[in-house]
């Protein structure tokens, strides 16, 4: 009877194990379906299932020396360090789509427009497909000024085959933003006076709970946001959260 209680014991262990291998399997799965490439600042680039999705490219042409060709660019908002029209036209080969909301459209010059397909606040269209949903970004009323009222700017939330991915642009921790559910990346911007600062941006992270968060766009009038202390704050509540910080500077 004992020999039977403890190879009843060894099974149940060693099936626990196997669960567990399994479950970080497939952790790593997710994470390897989309390269994340940091360009500088707001801009990036995801590598994902054969397209390169960029998200407001701007700056030199150094900073794409050996990147690929667009397929499918997302802009955010119409200020400069998210909108470089000569940077798009370097960037966007024939069949390139790019998504950007109607104040952004606006300013596009007319071989950029005939290419852009606009779409606002609780938009979604599929592309290449992919699912792009666009999500409100904006500053809460009670600071000085409101860099960015809503809805003239654009967060995005961008899904394949389940893995999906969410790039917040210049915003506050917005209930839309703390509302998101199954993310597995999250993009977070965390530069004050103009978006979250890196509490804001914790407290927003702690609620939507996405798998992955890189801290971004984190470059603030006086230097730099203090991104390792966000990771603290995140991870001391939820260990689970992936905090990364890679190199935007």
């Amino acid at each position: 009877m004992a020999k039977k209680t403890i190879l009843l014991i060894i099974v149940i262990v060693g099936l626990v194990l196997i669960n567990k291998m399994s479950n970080n399997e497939d952790k790593k799965d997710i994470a390897g379906e989309v390269g994340v490439d940091p360009v500088s600042h707001a801009s990036l680039i995801l590598n994902w299932a054969g397209k390169a999705i960029y998200s407001d490219p701007v700056g030199g042409a150094e900073l794409y020396q050996g990147k690929p060709a667009a397929d499918l660019i997302l802009l955010t908002d119409i200020h400069q360090d998210h909108f470089d029209p000569e940077r798009l036209k370097a960037l966007a080969k024939e069949e390139a789509v790019i998504v950007a909301p109607q104040a952004v459209m606006d300013e596009l010059p007319e071989a950029l427009a005939g290419k852009t397909s606009v779409m606002n606040n609780g938009g979604a269209k599929e592309y290449f497909g992919f699912k792009v949903e666009a999500i409100p970004m904006y500053n809460l009323p009670g600071g000085e000024t409101l860099y960015h009222p809503k809805g003239r700017g654009n967060g995005y939330v961008l899904e394949k085959d389940g893995t999906r991915v969410y790039i917040s642009g210049d915003s506050a921790g917005i209930p839309e933003m703390k509302n998101l559910k199954n993310i597995d990346i999250a993009f977070m911007a965390m530069n004050l006076p103009y978006t979250m600062g890196v509490e804001e941006a914790a407290e927003a992270v702690l609620a939507f709970a996405p798998k992955t968060v890189y801290p971004y766009h984190y470059r603030t009038p006086g230097g730099f946001s203090d991104v390792a202390k966000f990771k603290t704050l995140v991870n001391d509540k939820n260990p689970n959260i992936q905090v990364v910080l890679a190199d935007w500077y």
